[in-house]
């Protein structure tokens, strides 16, 4: 097979390791990320999170709250050291990673899902005390979503309460992962000193004299901890042997299994996403993070690996007989002497470059100068600069090779899940997808002068942001901002001020009710009917009503028969349809999970247009939506709480007072993890509240789970809220 890769680039594409670090709030992901910078050599001193020091949390309200807000890309390299009597893939080959630090907080869980969907692998981290918690479930969720081969790291083994089979167990029963260790901690708490590498059967100690962990020795294992690596090695085996058959005939006719046989069916294993492979350590106290890099390399894909190494897409083939494109499904595999595909999956803009488009290369070489079709918009635009990124500091490079991640200066028209072609390859790539939000409040600039200012912010900002929405209330005038909660708005007004020198009022936040239909309605007309001199206007329409699946949206089917409505009118009564469901008949807002069926109607040879179907169209739904037995739905949140289980009964309490549905109350040593699904509109000041109930020692976590049905006795308070029925 001949080379995929250009003989130009630094490294081969076999050679390269693109991944993200992703976990719940608070889980050590940034502080991994740097112990990472550190042990590769890319930065010579240790930043913290909690001091505004890390490398990738570079933004000021990153760092002034010592929270991950955007994702972080950053480039460095690895090279697997022998080590005397352990077997390691990959030895003495020197590695590209392109590593991706994304945010734990559920608010901007959108540089999650973004990153997953460009990236060949990720490590997850949990804390070596709380185990699964809410966003590493939905993380968990993101990456099975994108086929995302994954490896755990328990990390926090230095905390008090830390155990490690523990979140083993968290790992198998409430992520259903085929989950082993391959890396065990020895000790745990303030006796955490090392790893028992499971594969080779050697105990891992890190020197005590080295508090930057460089220095670690391997040694043979004794007694209790040699009794527990060969029971975790068995282990090991039969949960690969499981889903791997080469492995499997070794294990079942009893064959030895030596260590480059098990670790190459491990990386089989995992690549296919049937196995994950489990270590373990403190990325704070420097302990575990260089075996952990080597299973990244030994475990993890290459670009060619990955996904079973092709990248599918949809071309376009021409016009069917309608007149509308067609397409097809096409798979590419990765390689520099192809045709470019690549995919935007973030925009930034910078103050000092200007808009950025991060980019994803699948296929091919991008050079700077290069033009790049686009096949949504169907334009072709110029690469004016091609910038590596590592963090907030950009390298200028001539050309980006497949598996890189980089990004563009100079497009115009991309957006967020953009493909971006060759000049004459029409090929789409399928694009991240997005929760919807669940938050709103008004802002208003302080002077009129601010007004086109923020205008152009807030444009500037819901580019950048897929879960970031603007938009003006068509009675009041006043400009809405949405997003995924309290958090994610508080960041998006201090950046107007910033970034962008724009002071603003904010109003109250809002929920972002939604309506849906409960019952079911044959035959409803809408009808225009408009004579006022000369030409006029004749839409009719007859529509089925009926409630659909839960996150289905507006499902149309065409059940025209005889031509009723004419061909060319119907594309105007598919605009019209979609346009009703912006505004519901309780409280007008967006309704969701409707199907309708065009069932009839009636033209005018002179009279009829594409705007009269339209309103006829809009005039059918609203009428049906009334029959329909419109109902409200209001956002459901997935609370975790975490309290000394001394402040238990106060914190239930309160949660009941809030609508709570409590789900499960868990005990972990000194704490009780009460977990619930609570209405958001309940959930203003929460965090004050817990505060008080507790001292100060409880903490919470949300994110949105599911829209339900407004209790009838709330209805008319909301819609009275809303200004009446509108």
């Amino acid at each position: 097979m001949a080379s995929v890769s250009s003989p130009d680039r630094k490294a081969p594409l076999e050679r390269y390791r693109n991944f993200g670090i992703a976990a719940h709030i608070d889980g050590g992901k940034t502080t991994l990320s740097e112990r990472i910078l550190f042990y590769t050599g890319m930065i010579h001193k240790i930043g913290e999170t909690h001091e505004g020091s890390a490398t990738t949390d570079w933004m000021e309200q990153e760092q002034e709250r010592g929270i991950t807000i955007t994702s972080a890309a950053v480039t460095t390299n690895w090279k697997q050291l022998p080590a005397e009597g352990c077997c390691k893939l990959f030895e003495n080959e020197n590695f590209q990673l392109n590593v991706i630090d994304t945010p734990g907080h559920v608010d901007f869980t959108a540089e999650v899902e973004r990153s997953l969907r460009v990236l060949d692998g990720a490590i997850v981290v949990f804390c070596g005390v709380a185990g699964v918690q809410p966003q590493t479930q939905t993380v968990w969720r993101q990456a099975t979503k994108y086929n995302v081969p994954r490896i755990c790291f328990v990390n926090k083994m230095d905390r008090t309460g830390a155990n490690f089979n523990n979140v083993l167990n968290d790992i198998r029963t409430k992520l259903g992962a085929n989950a082993a260790p391959v890396l065990i901690p020895i000790g745990a708490e303030d006796q955490l000193c090392g790893q028992i590498d499971v594969v080779n059967q050697k105990a891992i100690y890190y020197s005590d004299s080295d508090r930057m962990g460089s220095t670690y020795e391997i040694r043979e294992l004794e007694g209790e901890l040699k009794d527990i690596a060969e029971e975790a090695l068995e282990e090991l085996k039969g949960a690969v042997a499981d889903v791997d058959e080469e492995l499997a005939d070794l294990f079942l006719m009893e064959e030895p299994i030596d260590a480059p046989t098990l670790k190459a069916a491990i990386r089989r294993a995992c690549i296919a996403n049937k196995f994950i492979p489990v270590t373990g350590g403190s990325a704070f106290k420097n302990k575990g993070v260089q075996g952990l890099l080597d299973a990244v390399v030994d475990y993890l894909p290459s670009p060619l690996e990955a996904k079973l190494a092709t990248v599918t897409g949809t071309v376009a083939t021409g016009l069917d007989e309608n007149g509308y494109e067609t397409f097809e499904t096409r798979e590419i595999i990765p390689s520099d002497d192809d045709k470019p595909v690549a995919l935007a999956f973030k925009l930034w803009a910078d103050k000092f470059v200007g808009s950025l488009v991060f980019i994803r290369v699948y296929t091919g070489v991008i050079r700077k100068g290069d033009t790049v079709y686009n096949p949504r918009t169907r334009k072709r635009e110029r690469v004016g600069r091609l910038l590596q990124i590592q963090a907030n500091v950009h390298t200028d490079v001539n050309e980006v090779y497949s598996g890189d991640i980089a990004a563009i200066v100079g497009l115009k028209n991309a957006t967020t899940g953009d493909t971006l072609a060759a000049d004459d390859f029409d090929f789409t790539l399928e694009p991240p997808t997005f929760p919807d939000t669940v938050i709103s409040m008004a802002v208003e600039p302080l002077t009129k002068a601010d007004q086109e200012k923020m205008s152009n912010a807030l444009q500037r900002l819901s580019a950048e942001d897929p879960t970031f929405r603007v938009k003006t209330d068509a009675e009041t005038g006043q400009t809405i901002i949405a997003g995924m909660g309290e958090l994610h708005l508080d960041i998006i007004v201090d950046r107007l001020k910033r970034e962008f020198k724009v002071e603003a009022n904010t109003g109250k936040p809002q929920i972002a009710y939604r309506e849906t239909i409960t019952k079911s309605a044959d035959r409803v007309q809408g009808k225009l009917v408009k004579q006022s001199g000369g030409r006029g206007q004749y839409g009719d329409v007859v529509i089925a009503m009926r409630p659909g699946e839960r996150g289905t949206g507006l499902k149309i089917a065409n059940k025209i028969v005889g031509g009723a409505i004419p061909k060319e009118y119907m594309n105007a009564v598919y605009a019209g349809l979609n346009e009703a469901m912006n505004s519901g008949s309780v409280a007008g807002y967006p309704v969701e999970d409707v199907e309708v069926d065009v069932i009839d109607g009636s033209y005018h040879e002179v009279d009829s247009n594409e705007n009269a179907f339209k309103m006829a169209a809009i005039f059918a739904m609203k009428n049906a939506f009334a029959k329909c037995a419109p109902v409200l739905l209001e956002p459901i949140m997935a609370v975790e709480v975490v309290t000394p289980a001394e402040n238990q009964g106060d914190i239930m309490g309160d949660l009941n007072r809030r609508r709570a549905m409590v789900k499960n109350m868990e005990h972990k040593g000194s704490e009780c993890v009460l977990t619930a699904d609570v209405p958001l509109a309940e959930m203003f000041g929460y965090s004050t509240d817990i505060r008080t109930l507790s001292k100060g020692l409880a903490s919470y976590s949300m994110e949105p789970s599911h829209f339900e049905q407004v209790p009838q006795n709330l209805v008319n308070d909301i819609v009275k809220a809303r200004g009446g029925n509108k």
